[in-house]
């Protein structure tokens, strides 16, 4: 298709149309209730107006980075996807939902997520492309910070969205009847922190020739929730991405804080069920990290371990682009949860993952787009003096000040300061 100034304009107006409009997030328990009273046509109706929003939303927002990041050739490509999806999806519009339109609207879905499965690598490329060829100053830095928070969050929740279209009636064999899309209503989650562990140690065996054990504690809010064990409805590919990256920091760090010795101690995992949040707590004895790096671990420029080159980026296992920790975080948030650290130089790291016990409280957490986003990108970051370091230094100090245009008034979180389509 030859790409006219005519077109251009057209999807300027409908992108401009659809950012007016703010997403409509979804609790846990609607999308259960939704996948299990409404038809696939009700699905087509919701989704052919939802997912314009959303990728307008981000995509207005792109248009704001800095100019030298927007011709980096990554996010060129980045851009090309977004606007290539956001006109299939408008090719709907108006169409009648019958039999054919819903199976070229599913198929046209699956290839839309198809297409966006390199996005965070890709982004991630760009990044690098700009550090490689400009100086990045402070302010820059805090603006793609505060951007990619946004666009993959926005990312994972279209994900979502497609997931549970297009997945509704694929769940495998037995486990058929608990699924709802992507989300297991039954989730085990002992069973995914062993998952997560096996495949991390799998990867640590390959490269130290050694690994961790892993020790389990489970507590409960009272006895009578031992017999059932704790279950969550949830999405466990989520919960997965969280712990399988937790696993593989933290072994690499008892790995390499232990090098010199035969015996390596324990990664012990603690998992509570209160009234409003389950709670899992990873500990490991790997030696900790210092303050000065802590403040770091969850910006998307930073990576504790050693860039690899792109000729050997898929044979380091514990190692990458360093955004696995921000994005991680951002899946605990996409619910209403959460994940902190807690690490203590010289002796060891707690990872804690939070995750809403309650359906209904478990909401889309979802950036916005307005008028008011651009004045973040253009204002200069203030440098806190010696009696208010925490201005500066703590991300969710910084977020609270940007609340009121970051994310709908419902929500009680903000995004600044933290993946997948």
């Amino acid at each position: 298709m030859r790409l006219t100034p005519r077109y251009f304009q057209n999807m300027s107006k409908m992108l401009d149309f659809y950012s007016q409009f703010n997403p409509s997030p979804l609790s846990i328990k609607k999308f259960i209730d939704f996948g299990l009273n409404a038809s696939e046509r009700k699905s087509f109706i919701f989704l052919r107006k939802e997912l314009p929003v959303r990728l307008a939303n981000i995509m207005k927002e792109i248009a704001l980075l800095p100019e030298n990041l927007l011709r980096m050739p990554s996010v060129v490509a980045v851009n090309d996807w977004y606007m290539r999806s956001f006109q299939e999806i408008l090719e709907f519009e108006k169409k009648e939902p019958d039999a054919e339109t819903l199976e070229h609207f599913c198929n046209e879905l699956v290839k839309i997520r198809n297409r966006h499965s390199d996005v965070v690598e890709t982004m991630a490329q760009g990044v690098l492309e700009l550090k490689e060829s400009h100086d990045v100053d402070h302010h820059t830095e805090h603006s793609i910070q505060y951007f990619l928070d946004r666009f993959y969050m926005s990312r994972i929740s279209i994900r979502m969205l497609i997931n549970q279209h297009s997945q509704l009636e694929s769940a495998p064999g037995p486990n058929r009847s608990k699924y709802i899309g992507c989300i297991d209503t039954q989730c085990d989650i002992i069973s995914v922190i062993k998952d997560a562990y096996e495949n991390a140690r799998f990867l640590c065996d390959q490269y130290y020739l050694a690994s961790p054990d892993l020790i389990i504690d489970v507590f409960y809010h009272n006895e009578c929730e031992k017999e059932s064990g704790i279950q969550i409805v949830y999405v466990p590919s989520h919960l997965y991405h969280m712990l399988f990256e937790l696993f593989k920091n933290a072994m690499r760090a008892v790995m390499e804080y232990h090098s010199s010795e035969d015996k390596y101690p324990p990664i012990n995992v603690t998992l509570s069920k209160g009234k409003e949040d389950i709670c899992l707590k990873m500990s490991d004895r790997g030696g900790g990290i210092s303050r000065s790096t802590t403040d770091h671990l969850f910006k998307y420029m930073y990576s504790t371990a050693p860039q690899p080159s792109k000729s050997d980026a898929h044979t380091v296992p514990l190692a990458g682009y360093g955004y696995g920790l921000p994005i991680s975080r951002l899946y605990a948030r996409y619910f209403h949860g959460d994940l902190m650290l807690l690490t203590c130089e010289g002796l060891g790291t707690d990872a804690v993952i939070y995750m809403k016990a309650l359906t209904n409280e478990a909401n889309e957490l979802l950036p916005v787009f307005s008028k008011t986003t651009s004045k973040f990108y253009r204002t200069i970051v203030q440098t806190g003096d010696w009696s208010n370091q925490a201005a500066v230094i703590g991300d969710r100090q910084i977020s609270t000040k940007m609340r009121s245009h970051q994310l709908p008034q419902s929500c009680d979180e903000s995004l600044s300061g933290t993946g997948a389509l």
